[in-house]
């Protein structure tokens, strides 16, 4: 197999049946293009955020628009990490994480939009880059998170659909899109 067809959509059983509906709502065909369509969705949600409305909240329990952007950053994060150690073939298992937990420890509300966002680019880019980095021996590889085995190609997937995701749930709940 070749590195284009490795970066191509994975199948069912390279990923837990959850993650199935994230990569589904990535656009293409190709990895790192599913990866810069889901930064131009971020962006094209983003120009339609009034000033002002960062802070808000579509309940009373739900995360502002900036901490929806802020588990973006730390769920990328997490995912790049795995698809890291499973490429370099790690064999440690990894745990899960609690990104509500995560959420009070961040401080979104001393953050402004912006600096999110500039974090969000710096955190893509770096995505994009190690997954072009990858020959498709590497991204076929698999690794054990959260008690659960996923390929690494199937990272970079649910990493593309996510963000697809939430930017749905931004427009649709917050914005009214």
């Amino acid at each position: 197999m070749d590195q284009i067809a490795a970066m191509g959509r994975p199948a069912p059983e390279e990923a837990p049946s959850y993650y199935s509906a994230y990569i589904e709502e990535a656009i293409g065909d190709d990895l790192v293009g599913a990866l810069q369509k889901a930064s131009d969705d971020v962006w094209d949600t983003v120009y339609h955020i009034q000033p002002g409305d960062a802070d808000l909240r579509y309940a009373p329990d739900k995360w502002s628009i900036k901490e929806v952007f802020q588990h973006l950053i730390d769920a990328e994060r997490v995912f790049a990490y795995r698809a890291l150690r499973f490429a370099r073939q790690d064999p440690t298992p990894l745990p899960g994480f609690d990104e509500n937990a995560y959420m009070p420890a961040a401080r979104v509300d001393q953050r402004g939009l912006h600096r999110l966002l500039r974090e969000h680019d710096a955190v893509r880019a770096a995505t994009i880059e190690l997954f072009r980095s990858m020959d498709d021996a590497m991204l076929l590889r698999t690794g054990t998170a959260n008690d659960q085995r996923i390929s690494v190609r199937a990272l970079g997937w649910v990493i593309a659909g996510h963000a697809g995701h939430h930017m749905r749930i931004v427009r649709e709940r917050y914005l009214h899109r």
